[in-house]
């Protein structure tokens, strides 16, 4: 019951916040709507609201997917040989200085205006902390778990699917915490680019109309979408990596 409580409380403060600069600074509509103005847009355009969203949420949940594979490959390879690591992890980290924002256009031009430039930019964004994270998990493997498994004398894959692995999933954990924060941006930066559809667009094409109201209903759709995504997230890491704060905390 506190745990409920707790989040219904943040959201009321924060409404009485929005509604008190709205008094105190005697903003226009168009300028900042009023949370009443907002929950009218979001009980009259439901189907409109949702058509958006579901898109937005594959596309998110899709660059989720493909990110996580691609990063745990690439972690997995870097970790496989000092050599390999000394080649590939420079460039990881140059592919980083060069802002997805940037390459957005070039995206959207190369992978077309449908889903799949969304889908690169999500992959894009969540593909260097979930490799850093589990390539650091990999190369710190506690020294007491490597040495007991040299007295049994087992083979390197069997280490590594046993033993490695194992080490590395709260460091992938927080990584995977991470990739789910910002994969919302690259969904929606997309949508600011170039797209028909989604949340983005739906907030693009509500501001040029001058309907603020029903963008800062996108906008808290998509907060509401980034929220849930997270907290289950950190459920399901919780519920399935008991040992994460023990292998850090030893």
């Amino acid at each position: 019951m506190i745990r409920l409580f707790k989040p219904v409380l943040i959201c009321l403060v924060m409404l009485l916040l929005w509604q008190l600069i709205i008094l105190v600074g005697s903003f226009p509509h168009y300028i900042l709507p009023t949370p009443q103005a907002v929950w009218k847009q979001l009980i009259s355009h439901p189907d409109l609201l949702w058509q958006h969203s579901r898109i937005t949420l594959l596309e998110i949940g899709l660059g989720l997917f493909f990110g996580f594979l691609f990063g745990l490959f690439s972690a997995l390879l870097l970790s496989f040989s000092k050599k390999i690591s000394a080649l590939l992890l420079p460039i990881l980290v140059i592919s980083q200085a060069i802002p997805v924002f940037a390459i957005a256009p070039l995206l959207v031009l190369w992978f077309g205006y449908g889903m799949a430039s969304k889908i690169v930019m999500s992959i894009l964004i969540i593909y260097f902390p979930v490799t850093a994270a589990c390539f650091d998990g990999l190369r710190n493997t506690p020294q007491a778990w490597l040495d007991l498994a040299n007295t049994f004398k087992i083979s390197p894959f069997r280490l590594l699917l046993k033993v490695r692995l194992p080490a590395a999933l709260p460091a992938f954990a927080s990584g995977l915490r991470i990739a789910i924060s910002v994969a919302p941006i690259g969904a929606v930066v997309g949508e600011w680019v170039g797209s028909s559809e989604g949340l983005g667009y739906l907030m693009i094409h509500a501001n040029a109309r001058m309907q603020v109201d029903l963008m800062f209903a996108a906008l808290l759709i998509l907060i509401a979408i980034s929220l849930c995504l997270y907290f289950g997230m950190d459920w399901l890491l919780r519920r399935f990596i008991p040992w994460g704060n023990r292998v850090y905390s030893s």
